[in-house]
């Protein structure tokens, strides 16, 4: 199973595998890989789960702004090696973002977040007027 989609060719040349930034084994200069996302929905909510392993819950940011819930990632690293006269140094920088307009019936007071194993979990609780009314008799006059 696919958790990252890539933009891959299904047969690589060789020329393409020496033109890669990380061809002498090194980290890759840029990714822009876009992370996979499971939405699902229940009577009191909705949850997006979204795969971004290798992140810590500070990479992330995530923020409302007219109904658009936005999930955006940042990270960079730098790598330096010496080794007698011989230097080398890499840097990575890799980022995503993420858009969903949100219907309606979501609470937008009180949305949460956890990232656990990979996965960044969000909690859209619906507003009370949205969620499943009761099944009630009525009686006959």
């Amino acid at each position: 199973m696919n958790l990252i989609k890539r933009n891959t060719v299904p047969f690589p040349s060789i020329i393409d595998e020496l033109l890669k930034p990380d061809w002498l084994g090194g980290i890759q200069n840029f990714n822009t890989n876009v992370p996979a996302v499971n939405i699902k929905e229940t009577d009191t909510s909705f949850g997006i789960e979204l795969a971004a392993p290798g992140k810590k819950k500070e990479d992330f940011n995530i923020e409302i702004d007219h109904n658009v819930l936005t999930i955006s990632s940042e990270s960079k690293l730098e790598k330096e090696e010496s080794e007698g006269k011989y230097t080398r140094r890499e840097f990575s920088y890799s980022s995503f973002r993420r858009a969903f307009t949100l219907p309606e019936t979501v609470n937008t007071e009180n949305i949460n977040a956890t990232y656990e194993n990979g996965v960044l979990y969000v909690a859209l609780p619906k507003k009370e007027e949205a969620l499943p009314k009761p099944k009630r008799l009525i009686e006959i006059g």
